[in-house]
């Protein structure tokens, strides 16, 4: 007994010792002499965005809880990442070209746990999604897993929200300038009784967006000549509101997850400029209400052991319309003469409705064949209506297309030497069916050679490939013969500013990646990552945005070969979790290899770089943490962070001389933010000043981006 009793009070007094100082050596001396040290031991493991990055595909992932307690939005987080560019066409609500590694526009697809974030309507974007739900972002470039079911060709980018099991309350609100106000609420709560979970969500988002305009054309007082004078904008309000109710069970027998959400969302938006800011407008309104239902389910284990199953359904309702009733010509001081025709169409006025019901069913269906061994199929059914009707325009006649995507997928993941060697190989299948009904503007829209139903298949495939020689060290590869087919938007137009164009092809492209990347642990809790990322997009059919001069309306064209070849890398420096340093730069060379015109003639613009794009830009951000600041358990986090983007042309650079080119020019932003959190993190508020040196930049087509600005920002988490 007294043995056994010494050998409990000396294992009791060990464990209490180690929990004490496991910082430091310990010497403990038996009843034989033996010395046992414990030396200091640092346990550590990968968050799931370094286990992304460590895959087979070209991969950036981003941790979005800090986000969560700062009012910025999604975009200007995005916009941060390596070989990311965001291009937005103005301020809060604006809409915005993402980038990634030189293909952009409508060549990137955007996902919410999975499914098409446009199933929550066509209003809902990266810009005015609530952050506060969001875990996560993955960005893939260039090749997509089949298990997206997606026709991206240039990448995606699949926001992950928050699956936590725990009850919570989330709460914020900020204010900005520019009369900015953000609000947003998400709860989780569980029936004691019933085990049903449900999960509200509610968010709001207002501004009048009300920047200052630099060196803008008006009216002298006397109606007799232009000068140039800074005016603010005076028709920009932007008001979004976005409602979710999500209920359902988890870890039962039949279900690991099974859930129904319906979501409304309204978006109300004055439009205050065409395409490009010459054309100032004062009265035409877009307008967005949508409801979706849904209903998600997945089992592990299903039917048999290894099998893993998935499906989500979703519905939506959405209704668009443009107002452009005024005849009226105005400038940026507010005033106006009457003219002719409309504001945006400089057509008959029109009062315009979209109707674009949109379906989509999502399966996925896995099995581990054996350890390390795994097949998945995968479909996804996609289909778009294109409902319009118009109140004023007596001449319209009403219209009814239909955009059906069929993708059918199935790939094979292995992985082999206890894990350092990954495989992945898939192939896709895509099945396009197009019904055109509309015929306005035939000559300009497309719609004169293009009527009736088509049905088109076409097949893409892939693969993937990582080895980690050690952790300081490995190297990845993938490829992807892709196919991306035109979306509503490009096809069919937005109903204000895009013609549509219902003759475009498809793109195709051959997309190579090529990768090194690693992280060195120098002790100390020092430690730095890094990843260097080459690429090669060869497309075909490129689809591209030009803008009419005349009329400041943008339209969808092919461009017959377009060749991007690229480089990005960046490089991250953490230090106990304190410091945290990171830098990135990327470079895009995109040409047009067209050489001859189907006239025969050479083209001028031949290995032209692509216009209206950046092609070398680079990020820079810092920030330190202090912690027990004031208040015990208080953290004070203090952060910056500087952009850069080289000139660009605004046109095809063949296109006039040197010295008349419009060019887009160099742009160097800074921004600086303050968060500091309290009472394990439940209070939080943040101080942010983006552009904070007032810089004049510019954007997409040289629209002028808003100045200095301030935002704060209270967030309640309990």
């Amino acid at each position: 007994m007294n043995v056994a009793l010494r050998l409990v009070l000396s294992l009791t007094a060990l464990l209490g010792t180690v929990s004490l100082y496991a910082q430091d050596s310990l010497a403990l001396k038996g009843t034989l002499n033996d010395t046992l040290v414990i030396r200091n031991a640092t346990v550590t493991a990968k968050s799931r965005e370094q286990k992304l990055r460590e895959g087979a595909f070209a991969v950036g992932a981003l941790n979005i809880r800090l986000q969560a307690s700062t009012l910025q939005s999604l975009t200007q987080a995005i916009d941060r990442s390596s070989g990311i560019r965001i291009r937005e066409e103005g301020g809060v609500g604006s809409e915005f070209d993402l980038s990634i590694n030189g293909m952009s526009g409508n060549s990137i697809r955007y996902f919410l746990d999975g499914m098409p974030l446009d199933a929550k309507g066509t209003g809902m974007t990266l810009a005015n999604l609530p952050v506060n739900i969001i875990e996560r972002v993955e960005i893939y470039k260039g090749v997509i897993p089949a298990s997206f079911g997606s026709d991206a060709l240039g990448g995606a980018v699949n926001i992950v929200t928050n699956r936590s099991r725990r009850n919570y309350l989330d709460f914020s609100y900020g204010i900005g300038s520019f009369h900015t106000h953000k609000a947003d609420f998400n709860a989780q709560y569980t029936g004691k009784k019933t085990g049903l979970i449900f999960k509200p969500v509610i968010s709001a988002n207002y501004s009048k967006n009300d920047y200052l305009m630099h060196d803008v054309k008006v009216r002298n007082e006397e109606h007799t000549a232009f000068v140039i004078k800074d005016l603010p904008r005076f028709h920009d309000d932007y008001l979004s509101l976005f409602g979710q109710l999500e209920a359902g069970v988890a870890d039962r027998s039949w279900a690991d997850a099974f859930f129904v959400s319906a979501s409304v969302s309204k978006v109300d938006k004055d439009i205050q400029t065409g395409a490009t800011q010459d054309r100032v407008i004062g009265m035409a309104e877009r307008h967005t209400q949508s409801l979706n239902v849904s209903a998600r389910y997945e089992k592990v284990d299903f039917l048999t052991d290894g099998m893993q199953f998935q499906v989500s359904a979703s519905h939506t309702m959405d209704h668009s319309q443009t107002i452009d009733t005024t005849y009226r010509r105005y400038y940026w001081d507010g005033s106006y003469i009457d003219g002719s025709y409309s504001e945006i169409r400089s057509r008959g006025k029109t009062l315009r409705h979209y109707r674009r019901p949109l379906t989509v069913v999502r399966s996925n269906l896995s099995y581990r064949l054996a350890e390390g061994h795994e097949l998945a199929l995968n479909y996804v059914f996609n289909r778009s209506g294109n409902r319009q009707t118009d109140d004023w325009d007596s001449d319209f006649v009403p219209t009814d297309d239909v955009l059906a995507k069929h993708i059918a997928g199935l790939s094979y993941d292995q992985s082999l030497l206890s894990g350092r060697l990954n495989n992945a190989f898939f192939v896709k299948d895509y099945v396009n069916h197009l019904k055109i009904g509309q015929n306005e503007i035939p000559s300009t829209t497309g719609a004169n050679v293009v009527q009736g139903s088509d049905t088109q298949n076409y097949i893409g495939y892939g693969l993937g490939t990582r080895y980690l020689f050690f952790d300081p060290l490995a190297v990845k590869g993938s490829y992807e013969h892709s196919v991306r087919l035109p979306i509503a938007r490009e096809l069919l137009g937005n109903g204000s500013t895009v013609y549509p164009n219902v003759a475009l092809k498809p793109e195709i492209s051959e997309n190579f990646n090529l990768g090194l990347f690693g992280t060195v642990d120098l002790g100390g809790g020092h430690s730095i990552a890094y990843e260097v990322n080459g690429y090669v997009r060869l497309v075909d059919n490129y689809i591209r945005a030009t803008v009419t001069e005349t009329e400041s309306m943008m339209q969808y064209v092919n461009v017959a070969a377009v060749h991007i070849k690229g480089v990005d890398g960046e490089i991250r420096y953490d230090w106990a979790g304190k410091l945290h340093v990171a830098a990135n730069a990327s470079y895009d060379d995109s040409r047009d290899m067209r050489k001859y015109t189907q006239s025969g003639d050479l083209s001028v613009t031949y290995r032209n770089r692509t216009p209206n794009r950046p092609w070398t830009y680079a990020n820079a951000e810092v920030s330190y943490s202090f912690y027990d600041v004031g208040l015990r358990g208080s953290r004070l986090r203090l952060s910056a962070d500087y952009q850069w983007v080289h000139w660009f042309y605004l046109t095809w650079a063949a296109f006039g001389s040197a010295s008349s080119k419009s060019k887009v020019p160099t742009q160097h932003i800074t921004n600086a933010s303050l968060l500091y959190s309290w009472h394990s993190n439940r209070y939080n508020v943040s101080l942010e000043c983006t552009n904070l040196f007032d810089a004049l930049a510019f954007d997409n087509y040289m629209l002028q981006k808003p100045g200095r600005a301030f935002f704060l920002k209270f967030r309640l988490f309990l």
